[in-house]
């Protein structure tokens, strides 16, 4: 789900019952995770997007990593997907991958 206000439908993601939303949060420094903090209890996977698709800037395993320990002060392990803000389509493939290699050497990081 691109930025939105989600204290206004998180009833509705609710009802619609997904295995897991994901939503694009790389720019809103986990502030649209805050609908979660406030004991709305939302029992499907979660997946805020750790790194913003729309610049060219790679971001290092230790931001993300750092994202990720955010996020987790929000979400419980078992509902948190790491993945990309949404449209890596409009990414070159060089862009991507060194991108995605970092997000994925975060989880192993924090996983250990």
């Amino acid at each position: 789900m691109c930025y939105s206000n989600f204290n206004d439908i998180i009833h509705s993601i609710i009802n619609m019952d997904a295995d897991v939303i994901t939503i694009e949060n790389s720019r809103s420094n986990e502030k649209l995770l805050s609908v979660f903090r406030e004991g709305v209890k939302y029992g499907a996977g979660i997946g805020p997007g750790v790194d913003d698709i729309h610049s060219p800037r790679i971001p290092s395993t230790e931001e993300i990593a750092d994202r990720i320990n955010k996020m987790l002060s929000v979400l419980e392990t078992d509902i948190l997907w790491v993945n990309p803000d949404c449209g890596l389509k409009t990414r070159k493939y060089t862009d991507v991958k060194p991108a995605l290699s970092s997000m994925v050497a975060a989880a192993k990081l924090l996983r250990t």
